[in-house]
């Protein structure tokens, strides 16, 4: 079958991947679409340290071709998005309603693909980059056949950071401010999960201003050109003076994350999404913490797959959630490098392989 590995210096598109059957509460599922997340060309470019070979992909959805013992929830013929929190469904964490802390799954690295002979690794307990893939039962979490599957696939990783972290983590209320730092693929669902949430002023921050558009459609009030300012703080600050009640940084630069907390007013919070190199450091002064402001890490939007995934694809079905408006263009698996290219030039919003 086909996919795209990467073996630790550039990534290859394949024809000869073999993927296992599913073992007892486990799921093969066969791939449809899969969005090209920048987490994926962090793998590639050395910021997320991973070990290769290893078939990419982890925003992915499709049909349920096979079921291993005890998995009832999903059926052959099935259509399901995937998550990538292979929680463990026992632990106190997950009883909790927190599968993204779930330590029992966390880091856990499994080899179901191979390629003549040798075994190779899936990313993010997904490789949604493949024909056929293995998750487990907890990962493949069914949605209505009327949903395309090019737009559901977002829902595995975007839409549940984006508009999880603002849903979930931050809890943003009716009538609050919002700083969005980055407008692509997560920045963008950041936007419509702060529209969704009714808040009152939604202040878009990007570089690029060909983004202007698009962070209006999916819920910014405002936007802010980074690179047409000398100085992006004052220019927040002409449209909050006091500052913003959460500010999400959705890039991984770290000079971002101090910005993010310069823009924050009395007893705000900035909600860090944006991931960085490993081992960057981020300062700030000190002081900047006082009036009860705060600084939230956030993993996969706190987001709890079997819950929030069948939500937001209601959502879309009443016209609340934009999926469609995501996937900017689409490209065969054979054609991953444009996609790539797409990516990182910052063109799409989101650029989905298909099979």
């Amino acid at each position: 079958m086909r996919g795209v590995i990467f073996d630790g210096k550039q990534p290859h598109i394949v024809d000869d991947l073999e993927v296992r059957d599913p073992g007892p509460g486990e799921v093969l599922v066969g791939i449809k679409a899969a969005g090209l997340c920048h987490s994926d060309l962090s793998v590639i470019d050395g910021t997320i340290p991973f070990p290769p070979p290893v078939v990419l992909g982890h925003e992915g959805a499709g049909v349920v071709e096979a079921v291993g013992a005890g998995v009832t929830h999903v059926a052959p013929g099935d259509h399901v998005a995937l998550s990538t929190i292979a929680n463990c469904g026992t632990c106190a964490e997950c009883h909790r309603g927190r599968p993204t802390m779930c330590r029992r799954s966390f880091g856990n690295l499994e080899q179901p693909f191979s390629r003549g002979g040798e075994k190779l690794w899936n990313f993010a307990a997904n490789s949604a980059f493949a024909e056929r893939t293995v998750v487990k039962a907890a990962q493949a979490v069914k949605i209505d056949k009327s949903i395309p599957l090019p737009s559901a696939a977002l829902i595995g990783c975007a839409v549940l950071t984006g508009a999880g972290a603002v849903l979930n983590r931050a809890q943003v209320q009716r009538g609050d401010t919002v700083v969005v730092i980055g407008a692509g693929g997560i920045g963008l669902n950041v936007l419509q999960g702060a529209r969704i949430a009714a808040a009152s002023t939604v202040v878009a921050v990007d570089s690029n201003p060909a983004k202007e558009a698009v962070a209006r459609q999916f819920g910014a009030t405002h936007f802010v050109d980074a690179s047409a300012v000398d100085d992006t703080a004052a220019a927040v600050r002409e449209v909050l003076p006091a500052g913003a009640d959460h500010v999400f940084e959705c890039v991984g630069i770290p000079k971002l994350f101090q910005l993010a907390i310069e823009l924050l007013d009395w007893s705000g919070q900035a909600v860090l999404l944006g991931v960085p190199p490993a081992g960057a450091e981020a300062t700030f002064p000190a002081a900047s913490l006082f009036l009860d402001k705060s600084i939230l890490g956030c993993r996969y939007g706190s987001s709890r797959p079997q819950r929030d995934i069948p939500l937001y694809a209601e959502l879309y079905r009443s016209g609340r959630l934009l999926l469609d408006e995501l996937v900017t263009e689409s490209y065969p698996i054979e054609d991953f490098t444009k996609a790539a290219e797409a990516a990182e030039s910052g063109r799409v919003a989101r650029a989905v392989l298909t099979f």
